[in-house]
C-alpha cells in the first residue's frame, strides 16, 4: 500500500471522503477493481517512483496520474510489508479466485463428498486470502496456520454436513420451505467457518497485538483541518487487534450474505422455467453467472463497513496508551482486509 513508501510527507488517504459510507464503498471498488491485476511490474515501479515523488516533496498537489498511481499500489502492495501480495489473493482478483468455489459449493443436490470437496477447497482459498492480507504485526507461525486450518475446514464442513442432514428430518416444513432451506445450508457453513477462520487465521494478532499509530490534526495551506497518522508506532495492543480481527470477520459474513444466498434462491426459480429445464446442461454456467455479478457488486460494500485504516480514541486500549488523561487521544491501526 502506498503508505509504505518512504519519504516524510503523508500521502492523502483517499480521494473519496473516508469517513461516509459510500466514500469507503467507492474507495473499496477502487481496491477491488480486477483492470488493476494486469498492472505490469514497470507501471507498478512508475507508479511507486510518483509517490514517492510527493512524498518527498517533488510534486505538490495530487492530480489524477497521482491518484490512478496510487490505486495501483494500494491494491497491490500490503500496507504492513510494502510487497506485493500474491495475485490470486488481492481483493482485486477475490471476485475470480471465489467464482468456482462459490459456484461449486451452491450445486444443488450434492452428495457429502462434494460438500466436503468444495467446503474444503473454500476453506483453503479462505486460509490464503487471510493470511496475505492480515495485519502484519503479528505474523501467524507455520505450526499455527496449520492448525487453525484445519480447526476452520472442521467447522465448515461440520456445519455443511451436519444441516444438510438435519433439513430433511424437520417433519412440520413444507417441501418447499425444506427446499429453500436446503439451498441456504452453505451459506450458514460459510458464515460461520468463515468468521472462525478470521480469528483463528489471525489468533496471533490478539495474543501478541498490533501497532497502533499516533494521530494528530493538520491544517492545510487552504485551511481545512485534516488528520495524519504518524508512521512510528506506539506500541502494540491486543484490544487493537480483536477489535480489527472482529470487525474482518463481520464484513467476512455481511459478505457472505448476498452471495450465498441470492444466487441459490434465484437458481431456484429458474430451474422452474422451462426454458432451463429444456437446456440442463445450462444449469452451471447460470449458476456461475450469478456468483459472478452477485460478488462483484456486493464485495465493495460489504469491505466498506468498517475503514480499513481504523481510529479508535486511546480510552478504548490498554491503559498504558492513555495515562496522564489523554483517553480522548486518537489512534490509528491497520484492520487488515
Amino acid at each position: 500500500m502506498a503508505s509504505s513508501l518512504p519519504g516524510p510527507r503523508q500521502l492523502p488517504d483517499s480521494q473519496y471522503d473516508l469517513s461516509t459510507y459510500w466514500g469507503r464503498v467507492r474507495q473499496c471498488a477502487d481496491l477491488a477493481d480486477p483492470r488493476t491485476l494486469f498492472t505490469s511490474d514497470a507501471e507498478l515501479k512508475h507508479a511507486i517512483n510518483l509517490l514517492t515523488s510527493y512524498k518527498n516533496d517533488h510534486a505538490k498537489v495530487m492530480r489524477t496520474e497521482l491518484w490512478q498511481a496510487k490505486k495501483i499500489v494500494d491494491s497491490t502492495l500490503h500496507p504492513d510489508t510494502g510487497k506485493p501480495v500474491l495475485l490470486p489473493f488481492r481483493m482485486s482478483c477475490y471476485v475470480f479466485s471465489n467464482l468456482i468455489v462459490t459456484a461449486g459449493m451452491l450445486i444443488p443436490g450434492m452428495k457429502w463428498r462434494g460438500i466436503l470437496g468444495w467446503q474444503i477447497a473454500n476453506q483453503s482459498l479462505n486460509v490464503a486470502i487471510n493470511s496475505a492480507n492480515a495485519n502484519q504485526s503479528a505474523p501467524l507461525s507455520t505450526e499455527a496456520m496449520i492448525k487453525s486450518y484445519f480447526m476452520a475446514v472442521s467447522a465448515s464442513c461440520s456445519v455443511a454436513l451436519g444441516l444438510n442432514s438435519m433439513v430433511p428430518r424437520i417433519s412440520f416444513l413444507s417441501h418447499q420451505t425444506k427446499t429453500i432451506l436446503a439451498r441456504l445450508v452453505p451459506f450458514a457453513a460459510v458464515a460461520s467457518a468463515g468468521a472462525l477462520n478470521v480469528f483463528l487465521m489471525r489468533g496471533e494478532e490478539i495474543r501478541r497485538g498490533i501497532d497502533v499509530f499516533p494521530v494528530s490534526s493538520v491544517t492545510g495551506e487552504d485551511g481545512q483541518e485534516t488528520t495524519e497518522v504518524s508512521d512510528k508506532s506506539l506500541g502494540k495492543s491486543s484490544k487493537a487487534a480483536f477489535i480489527a480481527v472482529g470487525e474482518t470477520a463481520t464484513s467476512r459474513v455481511l459478505n457472505a450474505i448476498p452471495v450465498m444466498v441470492v444466487p441459490s434462491l434465484l437458481l431456484l426459480k429458474i430451474q422452474k422455467t422451462e426454458w432451463l429445464k429444456k437446456r440442463p446442461s445450462l444449469l452451471m454456467p447460470a449458476n456461475i453467472g450469478l456468483v459472478f455479478i452477485t460478488t462483484s457488486v456486493a464485495l465493495p460494500f460489504a469491505l466498506a463497513i468498517f475503514p480499513q485504516k481504523q481510529t479508535v480514541k486511546k480510552g478504548s486500549l490498554e491503559e498504558r496508551f492513555y495515562e496522564n488523561g489523554r483517553e480522548e487521544e486518537l489512534v490509528a491501526f491497520n484492520r487488515g482486509i
